[in-house]
């Protein structure tokens, strides 16, 4: 691995404590589908959650990018990150006291994923105000990697959990943990606009949306970037289905440790990746790079639909984190290195709704289609589907193709 990054103070503390959010945050991601499966036994309903926190991502993911190019981002930071822990408080409140009301449910998660839609643009933003810009792509693969491991860890922990201390502790768990978050954040140096501070261009209202759409559409690499991504999560990431595929195709009737399995099974694979993620560092042609990825994971995914054993699920599903990571790296090194500082935010907030809300309309669709045609035909033929739309993508770009990192 590339640590040359953590020599950085702010960055290395930043880095640290997403170690232990991670864990957290994946405990609340493997708790929420569980809880509304329990509730309702429909993964129709599982899929409704995904649409549940797409709005929220859609409308406070662009607002929040226009915000983080607007203000300090380390106070955005400090004020977001402290509403996903008070969330995180309602969330283990209302599974406590047992409510048993799937739309309080979806309803804390909404106003969750709101904070969280805030908080990404302007984290990753700072990112690149904290290390030298060569080091960037190093960095991406460092967070990734970190990240990963907790999402490993994290749904594990959630499956042997469930059984003994119930799942309303996962809840608690993820909001202990944001406090570590929080300190790290308040020892980040201050983190204004480098130019134009108080101008009406850095206001963040409308216009500053629509400037940065205008923005990325002279960008073509990025918008072939996000659109890549876009078909990757949007037609190609099962995870509504997970809870069904859990109890009914592996046989876990308590949706435990198969659940686990299933949920670890990406960021695992990631994060074996993530460890010899030096290697990336040395390529440069990142367009190749994205499309090659993108490329396996479709594949993955239609092995994972075909598979009939756990383990052999959980083997596809690794080689698709594998390919989400090395996507990850260099869709995340491109978007810092194009975008200047006074546009970061913006298109880092474009970048969050791309990457947060894809899955979560893959969740609504996935959900749907396999409440109606089954889990093998829904997993497979969104995993073809990738692989379909991947190619007239690319080829209508010719740029994003020969694109080489400076």
């Amino acid at each position: 691995m590339d640590t040359r990054p953590l020599r950085a103070a702010p960055y290395r503390r930043l880095w640290l404590s997403t170690a232990v959010t991670a864990v957290g945050s994946q405990l609340t991601a493997v708790a929420v589908p569980k809880q509304v499966y329990d509730l309702t036994g429909s993964s129709g309903y599982v899929g409704l959650a995904g649409a549940a926190a797409l709005v929220p991502l859609l409308v406070f993911g662009l607002w929040g990018g226009a915000v983080a190019d607007a203000v300090d981002r380390r106070k955005l930071l400090l004020v977001s990150n402290t509403g996903i822990a008070l969330t995180s408080v309602a969330l283990w409140l209302q599974a406590f006291a047992r409510v048993d009301s799937v739309w309080l449910v979806l309803g804390l998660l909404a106003v969750q994923q709101s904070f969280f839609a805030v908080n990404q643009p302007a984290r990753q933003a700072s990112i690149a105000r904290l290390i030298e810009p060569a080091l960037l792509p190093a960095a991406n693969a460092l967070g990734g990697t970190v990240f990963t491991f907790g999402s490993v860890f994290g749904p594990m922990l959630a499956g042997s959990l469930i059984p003994v201390l119930g799942l309303s502790t996962l809840y608690l768990i993820d909001a202990i943990g944001l406090t570590v978050t929080i300190w790290a954040v308040w020892k980040l140096p201050p983190l204004p606009p480098l130019t134009g501070a108080g101008d009406k261009s850095r206001r963040a209202g409308l216009a500053s949306m629509i400037d940065g759409f205008r923005y990325l559409a002279t960008k073509k690499v990025l918008l072939v970037s996000f659109l890549a991504d876009i078909i990757a999560m949007t037609a190609g990431m099962p995870r509504a289905l997970f809870p069904a595929m859990a109890a009914h195709s592996f046989g876990s009737a308590d949706g435990g440790l198969a659940l686990g399995w299933l949920f670890a099974a990406l960021p695992l694979g990631a994060f074996v990746c993530g460890l010899t993620s030096g290697r990336l560092s040395r390529v440069r042609r990142h367009g190749v790079g994205i499309t090659f990825a993108v490329g396996l994971w479709g594949v993955a995914i239609i092995g994972l639909g075909l598979a009939h054993s756990l383990w052999l699920a959980v083997v596809w599903l690794a080689i698709g984190g594998v390919a989400d990571m090395i996507s990850m790296v260099f869709r995340g090194a491109m978007l810092q290195t194009v975008a200047t500082d006074e546009m970061r935010g913006r298109m880092q907030g474009v970048f969050t709704v791309v990457v947060a809300g894809g899955p979560r309309l893959a969740d609504l669709l996935h959900g749907t289609v396999g409440a109606a045609v089954g889990t093998t035909w829904a997993v497979s033929g969104g995993g073809a589907l990738v692989l379909v739309l991947l190619i007239p993508a690319v080829a209508l770009a010719p740029a994003f193709w020969r694109y080489r990192s400076p």
